[in-house]
């Protein structure tokens, strides 16, 4: 199993920008697809961005396309979300998550949230207007 810890979530001016980091352990060498969702107060879970730890492909939701950046250090086991021209709308618990169980992550699988089987806790990203 892989154990996420996110971080780098906080308080920021509509404008500003925002970096966050997900930290893997433990088998991490199983993952092979990377991608970050968010899910903001009375909303459903959403996908964000995710990223292939081979290859590195990387695929984005249209509402951050532009704006938001998936990136991975494989040697330091972490993928990284920068989020630049962050809106209100962008508010929310981010989380990291990790697919490890499937033997191929379509570009369509790979946005739903039951392709992925490891989480991390969230972190809190607040825009402000």
């Amino acid at each position: 199993q892989v154990q996420l810890v996110e971080s780098g979530g906080g308080l920021v001016q509509a404008g500003g920008s925002l970096r966050l980091s997900c930290a893997a352990s433990g088998r991490t060498f199983s993952s092979k697809v990377m991608g970050w969702f968010r899910q903001a107060p009375g909303k459903e879970r959403e996908f964000v961005a995710a990223i292939r730890w081979r290859g590195g492909g990387t695929y984005y939701a249209d509402s951050v396309k532009g704006r938001f950046t998936i990136s991975r250090d494989n040697a330091r086991n972490t993928v990284y979300l920068q989020m630049n021209s962050l809106k209100v709308e962008d508010t929310a618990v981010y989380y990291c998550a990790a697919g490890t169980t499937s033997d191929y992550y379509s570009e369509n699988y790979l946005r739903q949230i039951g392709a992925y089987d490891s989480w991390g806790q969230g972190t809190q990203v607040t825009v402000s207007s």
